[in-house]
């Protein structure tokens, strides 16, 4: 009975191999599979090569050309003017910023001019015996003499015997020590130099302020200063009298500005050469942050594209029929996000958008915008 069994599965196993090996070889003469081969769709620009100006970029604080802070060089007590003297307040040029309290220095002038007066009236009697002659033109200036206003200036000699005279009265020395007193004077009343507005106040009238003390800002609101730091390799290309296109942050405003200075100096650090640039607009305000466009330099027969579409740094993708292909260029200037390259033919077909995972050979179709 066993034999019987084994043989049944001998059979068995038999005819089950021979079937398993019949549908291998049956596999085995099936054609394999063909896919269709995709090409992947992109855009393309054609190459017309020009004059590309090399725009350098940079950005920087506006300063008021004109700015001066304002020290007392006298001591005594802040007046109160018309106008407030507070950040914001406008003065034209010569009209009065601050007053300070000078009755007591004016009084010591007004003094020390009586002085002098009873002086020149010593020595009339003198003037008459010994100089006859100039005796009128002494009478004139002491009529003349007011202590209430300047001095006038002391009348001329017409001989070294009445200098050498005069100066022995200790007229002369009298004379140019008042004169230093209204020099002085004049320091209690602060005047702008030109017209401006108060940017910073630290005092306020009533103040007692001393000699050297900072009492606040004074600027010229007509024109600006904006200070770019630029790399050195370009600073000979800069040069004054150059314009400049300055917009704000959000690029809603635009203005024109020059280059008045260019620093010798080149940073020893950052490898930059600060230039100075001057624009005017009324909306323009000290502080204000700006962004330039410098015109350094024109290079001709070349082309600006995306720096996105740079391969190594010196390799771009063109079309060629369906194919892309990989070819060296050269680069010429980097800018934020742009180059500008030479050595591509004109009319020849490049990428106007980087590809996802091309390759050198890979198949595309150019994508057309068909419009109705």
């Amino acid at each position: 009975m066993r034999k019987y069994i084994s043989i049944l599965l001998g059979l068995i196993l038999l005819v089950g191999a021979v079937m398993i090996s019949k549908k291998i070889i049956a596999n085995k003469k099936k054609p394999k599979p063909t896919f269709a081969k995709i090409a992947k769709t992109v855009f393309i620009s054609e190459v017309n090569n020009t004059e590309i100006p090399v725009i350098i970029k940079a950005n920087g604080n506006l300063t008021a050309q004109h700015k001066m802070q304002l020290f007392t060089e006298v001591q005594g007590i802040l007046k109160s003017n018309i106008k407030e003297f507070k950040a914001g307040t406008s003065y034209k040029k010569g009209e009065t910023i601050l007053t300070i309290n000078s009755e007591e220095f004016l009084a010591n002038i007004q003094s020390q001019k009586s002085n002098f007066n009873n002086s020149i009236i010593a020595i009339m009697p003198d003037i008459r015996l010994d100089y006859p002659n100039e005796y009128q033109k002494w009478k004139k200036y002491l009529k003349d003499l007011d202590i209430s206003k300047k001095l006038p200036e002391l009348p001329g000699f017409n001989s070294d015997k009445e200098k050498y005279f005069i100066a022995g009265k200790g007229i002369n020395t009298t004379y140019y020590a008042i004169k230093n007193l209204e020099v002085k004077l004049e320091k209690y009343n602060i005047t702008a130099p030109y017209d401006g507005v108060v940017t910073e106040a630290l005092v306020t009238h009533g103040t007692l302020v001393r000699i050297g003390q900072q009492i606040g800002e004074f600027i010229n609101t007509s024109a600006y200063e904006m200070e770019v730091a630029i790399n050195a390799e370009f600073s000979d290309l800069l040069k004054i009298g150059n314009s400049v296109k300055l917009q704000n942050t959000e690029q809603t405003k635009e203005y024109i500005g020059t280059v008045i200075r260019v620093n010798g100096k080149v940073d020893a650090i950052s490898q930059t050469v600060k230039a100075y640039i001057k624009v005017a607009h009324k909306d323009l305000k000290e502080g204000l942050f700006l962004e330039a466009d410098l015109n350094a330099k024109t290079i001709s027969n070349a082309t600006e594209i995306s720096r996105k579409l740079l391969i190594n740094g010196k390799q771009l993708f063109v079309v060629s029929d369906t194919i892309l292909k990989l070819i060296d260029i050269n680069p010429i200037y980097f800018s934020a996000d742009k180059v500008i390259v030479k050595g591509i033919k004109n009319g020849t077909k490049i990428l106007s958008k980087p590809v996802l995972s091309a390759y050198d050979g890979m198949l595309v179709t150019i994508f057309e915008n068909k419009k109705k």
